[in-house]
């Protein structure tokens, strides 16, 4: 950021333990490159030396088909966000029993800039990464990083804003499971950061077919094998102990549905609002799961009771990517998820403590239908004072761009603009060629105000798309806990101005094996100030006045 200034207007002071504003002069109101709707909201820039692998070209297994992840924070704590990618291997590597390529932190100059750390910052490669997140799991006040793959997931501590070190033997990961995507979160409210990690299959080279020697058939085309046919493995959750250990207490909190499924993507929210975080997870090619906090410790799943287990009509999709928010401003979250082609994206909106599947007569279902969705994010990108929605394709078949199957395997990314009453209209993410896209992270990179995007494609470039168009006021708040869950994870925020009401859970979760940073942002619109609420973790409520708009304000939670 550029400048800072003190907060006092209307409001005493002694009322917020510590506040900052930090604005940014000249950002508030410029005109949006996509004002008329004609041209995209971002303009697309490949990161050069940034690639990804996953496995071979042909993708003769399921294991080489999901790419890597990405995961934006703030971890040398200079004030911008970084970037980790996530990068895989091949089964050649895997079957010899070497490591497949590292995790890799990029450094932020503060303009959208990244560099690789180098040095302390480096980290060794794992069997196979997929995704990841990052949270402050020792109570230090820095970032720590978990890293999911196939194969032990790993945690790497963060050790005062200079370097990672390696803590995956002392934390209580076990295994070797495939694992997805992670969410951090404190499930049973004891201050300290718990851990759900989503799980995928039982991948056995040896007991799995390739595609060459497979009967696995997709439009009269030899395809790999998988998920349906194999076996799904059960997702875990994890205690922390505060000082980066865990223990895995699945069992013992009911985190465990009568029937596994193919988990790709999860999320938290507070679905009920009875001050308690709950789990979303979205599964291939069986009903998605909502895990309901009880309170005590345990977890109940209720995704088929509450309708957002399958689509409209009844029936399971091959669920990918989730992503959260409020969108139709009823103090309650809403569940947008990516499915298989051939199948709407999927839209749940909130009706009271149920969801409709809303996907069609909100004009999110039609346009879906040819394409294959992975990542994406639920954001007032345009600045607009309403949710729109992004979101990244890519077929799994490298065989769909032979003749008769109706698709390709490199497809465009789509953006969604909410026209104000939760219709939205269709128009390119961006200016850049179709991608075989998958994971995505949303943050301000930049630190101009608005919402950029990174993503990357299941094999090769990572591109930030940065935003160009928005053009209104916004305010970004991150919150301060003064317990080991110092970032506040869980925490609801509610922002007031006119005639508008909205209301933001501080995640890191979301979108597909990627985390985001711990913050909420709004879009204002014309709005110059606005009034907050904050609901902490920990249940304590607080209210600020007349928040000026166009900064990043930092509240630390009140004694």
């Amino acid at each position: 950021m550029t400048g800072s200034s003190s907060y006092s207007k209307g409001m005493r002071l002694s009322a917020i333990p510590f506040l900052l504003a930090l604005a940014v002069p000249g950002s508030a109101a410029a005109p949006g490159a996509d004002e008329a709707g004609d041209a995209p909201l971002f303009r697309e820039e490949v990161l050069t030396g940034i690639s990804t692998l996953c496995g071979s070209t042909e993708k003769d297994y399921i294991i080489e088909v999901n790419g890597g992840g990405l995961v934006l924070g703030d971890f040398d704590s200079d004030g911008d966000v970084d970037l980790v990618v996530v990068d895989g291997s091949t089964l050649e590597r895997a079957d010899a029993g070497r490591p497949g390529n590292p995790p890799r932190l990029y450094l932020n100059d503060g303009s959208g800039r990244f560099a690789p750390a180098g040095g302390a910052w480096e980290m060794s490669g794992g069997q196979w990464g997929m995704g990841g997140t990052a949270g402050d799991v020792d109570g230090d006040g820095d970032l720590d990083l978990v890293v999911t793959q196939w194969g032990p997931d790993r945690l790497f501590l963060n050790r005062d804003g200079k370097g990672f070190e390696e803590a995956t033997e002392k934390s209580g990961f076990r295994g070797t499971a495939w694992s997805t995507s992670a969410a951090l979160l404190d499930y049973d409210g004891d201050g300290n950061l718990d851990l759900a990690v989503t799980s995928y299959l039982r991948f056995v080279t040896d007991e799995i077919a390739s595609r060459e020697k497979g009967t696995c058939n997709w439009k009269g085309h030899a395809v790999m094998c998988g998920p349906e046919g194999l076996t799904p493995i059960h997702d875990r959750l994890y205690r922390g102990g505060g000082d980066g250990t865990f223990a895995d207490v699945s069992v013992l909190a009911k985190f465990r549905p009568q029937v596994a499924g193919y988990a790709l993507g999860i999320t938290t929210l507070d679905y009920d609002l009875d001050g308690d975080t709950d789990l979303y997870v979205t599964n291939d090619s069986t009903p998605n799961h909502l895990w309901e906090n009880a309170g005590d410790g345990t977890f109940l799943e209720v995704g088929t009771f509450k309708s957002v287990g399958h689509d409209a009509s009844g029936k399971e999709q091959a669920g990918m990517g989730i992503a959260t928010g409020d969108l139709n401003a009823d103090g309650r979250p809403d569940l947008f998820v990516t499915n298989f082609s051939a199948e709407n994206n999927a839209l749940y909106l909130s009706t009271g403590e149920l969801f409709r599947e809303r996907s069609s007569r909100t004009r999110l279902g039609g346009p879906s239908r040819p394409y294959l969705g992975w990542g994406t994010a639920m954001h007032d990108f345009d600045h607009d004072g309403d949710l729109d929605l992004a979101l990244f394709n890519g077929h799994v078949y490298p065989q769909a761009d032979r003749p008769g199957t109706g698709t390709t395997y490199a497809q465009p990314d789509h953006f969604y603009r909410n026209d104000g009453s939760v219709r939205f209209e269709f128009s390119p993410l961006g200016d850049g060629p179709a991608r075989v896209s998958r994971a995505c992270a949303t943050a301000d990179v930049d630190g101009d105000g608005d919402l950029d995007i990174v993503s990357l494609s299941v094999e090769g470039d990572v591109r930030l798309l940065r935003n160009v168009g928005a053009s209104g006021h916004w305010l970004r708040v991150q919150l301060r806990g003064r317990t080991g869950n110092t970032q506040a994870l869980g925490a609801l925020v509610t922002a007031t101005w006119g005639d508008t009401k909205r209301t933001e859970e501080v995640r890191t979760a979301g979108g597909f094996q990627s985390a985001i940073p711990a913050e909420v942002h709004f879009g204002l619109g014309a709005a110059d100030e606005v009034d907050l609420e904050i609901r902490w973790p920990s249940g304590k409520t607080q209210e600020l006045k007349a928040v000026d708009a166009d900064r990043v304000l930092v509240v630390e939670e009140p004694e």
